[in-house]
């Protein structure tokens, strides 16, 4: 459940801001979070220095 916080409350956000007839902001905050989604997943694996 822990997993799904996030998501939840962005959702609750998008929602409330929907409802509160704050369509274009809760557009940059769905666009937001996808992004950020999409950067920790494709986000190149950062390599630790070797030495020697």
């Amino acid at each position: 459940m822990r997993g799904f916080l996030p998501w939840l409350t962005v959702l609750a956000v998008v929602l409330l801001l929907s409802a509160l007839r704050l369509r274009a902001l809760a557009t940059v905050v769905s666009i937001g979070w996808l992004v950020w989604c999409v950067w920790t997943w494709f986000r190149p694996t950062r390599r630790g220095t070797r030495s020697g």
